[in-house]
């Protein structure tokens, strides 16, 4: 019997010069772990306060890892939800998962549509050209892959899955493991459940890590971040989104 192949995505979320001392942190991370293929997500306007545009410096180096290899996606316009109605509806679906900062959560298709065209227009203008997009806190309504796919992307994702928008929008498994530092409390839970996926998802095809920022402040998170990254590469082969969507297009094209 074939044993499948085991696979591993690795992402930096959250990519703004807001967060540049951090996003060097984790940087240094992948190279020593020898790491060289991965997406950064960008934040075009992070907060509404750093647009890509005034960082020219932080700009040019996006560009120089995007050459020689990493993957940009785009990750929302500003990522909070400052100047959006915060209905309880909204309320409950975002409540534990993120700390106001899920910018598409509640978003009408045509508001959602309009900041992917903004983003695109800001990335673009910066010389980087997406592959995809996913919504911050990977939070966003159900037509969200179809106002993507229309904005002329490939992909889209949420926590559990990678979603292909070819042909019907195939849903490509792929649980991600990502740590919380808000709390001390919610730091300490994630290193055990990151421990606890490494057995749990072992024979899963696909597995997502997803880093962030203020993972680098938090030692014992950082750590785990280490640990996890070397328990999966040493049974994983590294994969980038590119190649996961050639393959589902195969795939679909041999039916």
């Amino acid at each position: 019997m074939i044993k499948p192949l085991l696979r591993l995505l690795v992402a930096v979320h959250d990519v703004t010069p807001a967060h540049a001392r951090r996003l060097e942190v984790l940087y240094h991370l992948l190279d020593e772990l020898g790491v060289r293929r991965y997406a950064l997500l960008v934040v075009p306007n992070w907060h509404g306060s750093w647009p890509l545009v005034e960082y020219p410096d932080f700009v040019a180096q996006l560009r120089e890892r995007a050459a020689n290899g990493v993957e940009i996606l785009l990750h929302g316009w500003r990522h909070d939800e400052v100047g959006l109605p915060r209905s309880l509806a909204h309320r409950l679906r975002t409540f534990g998962r993120t700390d106001r900062e899920g910018e598409f959560a509640s978003l009408t298709p045509v508001e959602a549509a309009a900041r992917i065209a903004r983003g695109l227009a800001a990335l673009r203008g910066a010389g980087l050209e997406p592959l995809g997009f996913v919504p911050p806190a990977w939070l966003a309504g159900p037509t969200l892959p179809r106002v993507v796919r229309e904005e002329g992307l490939t992909f889209t994702e949420d926590a559990h899955a990678v979603v292909a928008l070819n042909g019907q929008g195939q849903r490509i498994a792929a649980p991600a493991t990502c740590w919380s530092t808000r709390r001390s409390w919610r730091a300490a839970g994630s290193v055990v459940v990151a421990s606890l996926r490494l057995r749990l998802e072992r024979a899963r095809p696909l597995v997502r890590v997803a880093l962030h920022p203020p993972d680098a402040d938090v030692p014992a998170v950082l750590a785990s971040c280490r640990r996890t990254l070397v328990a999966l590469l040493e049974r994983r082969r590294l994969t980038t989104y590119r190649e996961l969507l050639l393959e589902e297009r195969s795939r679909v094209a041999a039916r």
